[in-house]
């Protein structure tokens, strides 16, 4: 039996966030995603969070035609739990988000848990480079004005899309309110624990990075989801390795990937996910705390195994 003291490390390795021309080493096509994947996997992460995109320009791609040869692949190579993004971008509807964790049913699919700014636009001035495609500066830019809709409707149809599958749920709360829509959906039965809450951290619209929003986040998800919960946080940009090293200081787990930072440290961009994960995997150890491995992690959530997934 899985000690639940162990660290579970996720890793998110493409996400719909960066575009291609912020750095080289993003993974865009399904043969760079799966590698990515079965890198982290090998480095220590027991979960991969999974995107896809369209390989001749990195644009976000939500079809399940997208996610279905890197999905393969990463079966085939390693023993990693798979979490497919419902988020898909904030560009994108509810019922194109949630069509790769129906049709595939993963043991993990993410959740986000409520209506938000999400600011991607000051990465613009940032970037100094010339974007190699059209569509990346106005998708950047189009988040001043737009929002990443996930309504009370978006999130309840989520969940009823995929709870005859057992695909339990990465549940990302970007601020305290999103706890307490959380809460909501736990009193009423629609979502079951344990639940697997990733508080995240650093993005524009969202709660900041400063510890004492860590410290609050935890409280609040203690106060109102008690036992049922096990708790993992991610750091956006700069911030991802200190708040990790926080977090678990504090007894959480914790998520790295080049979705939610391009970088390894000041000044110098990861060349790989794997890098991440190796990084994290030394303050962890350094903290004197065990990493858990992906069998752990599914005895910890509580997942239905790897066989039990239609891909």
């Amino acid at each position: 039996m899985a000690k639940a003291n162990k660290v579970i490390i996720t890793c998110a390795v493409t996400g719909s966030i960066h575009t291609p021309s912020m750095s080289p080493h993003l993974p865009v096509t399904a043969q760079e995603i799966a590698d990515a994947a079965i890198g982290a996997a090998e480095a220590g992460a027991a979960i991969v969070h999974l995107h896809a995109r369209n390989p001749q320009d990195g644009r976000p791609d939500q079809t399940p035609e997208a996610f279905a040869p890197f999905l393969k692949v990463i079966k085939q190579r390693s023993n990693v739990v798979v979490n497919i993004t419902t988020g898909g971008s904030p560009t994108m509807m509810v019922e194109e988000r949630v069509k790769p964790a129906a049709t595939f049913k993963p043991e993990v699919a993410s959740l986000n848990m409520g209506t938000m700014n999400f600011g991607l636009y000051p990465m613009i001035p940032r970037y100094k480079g010339k974007f190699k495609h059209d569509w990346e500066e106005p998708y950047l830019e189009g988040t001043r004005k737009g929002m990443f809709k996930n309504t009370l409707a978006d999130i309840e149809y989520i969940l009823t899309t995929c709870s005859g599958n057992n695909t339990r749920f990465e549940i990302e709360c970007y601020d305290i309110g999103h706890l307490y829509t959380l809460k909501h959906f736990l009193d009423r039965g629609v979502v079951k624990p344990p639940l697997f809450v990733q508080s995240v951290f650093g993005i524009l619209g969202g709660i900041g990075t400063h510890p004492e929003d860590v410290i609050m986040m935890r409280r609040t998800a203690d106060r109102l989801l008690g036992d049922n919960y096990h708790w993992s946080v991610l750091g956006a940009g700069a911030s991802q390795m200190r708040i990790a090293a926080q977090a678990a200081a504090m007894g959480g787990n914790v998520r790295v990937g080049m979705e939610d930072s391009l970088w390894l440290g000041p000044g110098r961009l990861a060349e790989s996910n794997a890098q991440q994960v190796t990084n994290v995997r030394k303050i962890l150890e350094g903290l004197g705390l065990e990493i858990a491995s992906a069998d752990d992690a599914r005895a910890i959530l509580e997942l239905k195994g790897g066989d039990k997934v239609a891909f």
